[in-house]
């Protein structure tokens, strides 16, 4: 469903609003919903918030569209329409790739963490993904934030001369002497999974935008890839 153009002067009065109240946030674009009146604000990191002109109170949570049969979670759509988008544009040379044998069938994007025992888990079924025609790329999610221990080996397995060993090593609980470089993704891949709405570990992103979170076992993966 498009969306209607907003106002300047609508805009402009609750983002002065919102800033009024919370100045420590970020708040994006004012976007109009399917609502009359109605408004949403995301911040950065954060939740949609929603509002009318006037921004003198807001809501906080999910908007649905009722069609026969189900609701419609229209936030959750924009999400995968903006990460369908933003995966598109990202350098597939930055992520971890562990490739699909023979014909790639299809594409998972995973954020992951070392020391996450579910992304351990889902890691050991990698090669069975693989086998399957199942491409799994990597990205960045040290659940315990930047500068973390976490952090610093998700750095380290960037870093090496051959990081899908690297990975593997870390998640099989292995020391590796690896110098943390300047060049690498860590961080950025960390605000992406916020951006993402990334909570925990593993998280998995569809090339259509589709999250899936948590571990799935791989027969139970592709099923849901329709493979």
């Amino acid at each position: 469903m498009a969306q209607a153009e907003v106002e300047t002067t609508v805009s402009d009065t609750i983002l002065s609003r919102l800033q009024s109240a919370r100045p420590d946030f970020s708040y994006g674009e004012v976007k109009s919903t399917p609502l009359p009146g109605i408004y949403q604000v995301q911040v950065e990191g954060g939740p949609i918030m929603y509002t009318d002109a006037s921004a003198d109170h807001v809501v906080v949570g999910e908007l649905y569209q009722v069609v026969p049969g189900q609701f419609v979670n229209l936030a959750e759509a924009e999400r995968v329409a903006e990460r369908r988008k933003v995966l598109a544009e990202i350098d597939r040379d930055r992520m971890i790739v562990f490739p699909a044998e023979g014909d790639t069938r299809a594409i998972i994007n995973v954020f992951t963490d070392v020391d996450c025992g579910y992304c351990r888990k889902l890691h050991q079924e990698v090669p069975e993904l693989n086998q399957s025609g199942v491409e799994v790329r990597y990205l960045a999610y040290p659940r315990a934030g930047i500068g973390s221990s976490s952090y610093r080996k998700l750095v380290q397995a960037w870093c090496a001369e051959n990081p899908r060993q690297a990975l593997t090593d870390l998640k099989a609980g292995k020391t590796i002497d690896v110098e943390l470089c300047d060049d690498n993704p860590v961080a950025s891949d960390f605000e992406l999974g916020h951006q993402f709405g990334v909570s925990g570990t593993p998280s998995l992103i569809l090339m259509d935008g589709t999250m899936i979170v948590g571990y799935r076992p791989h027969k139970e993966l592709l099923k849901l890839l329709g493979i």
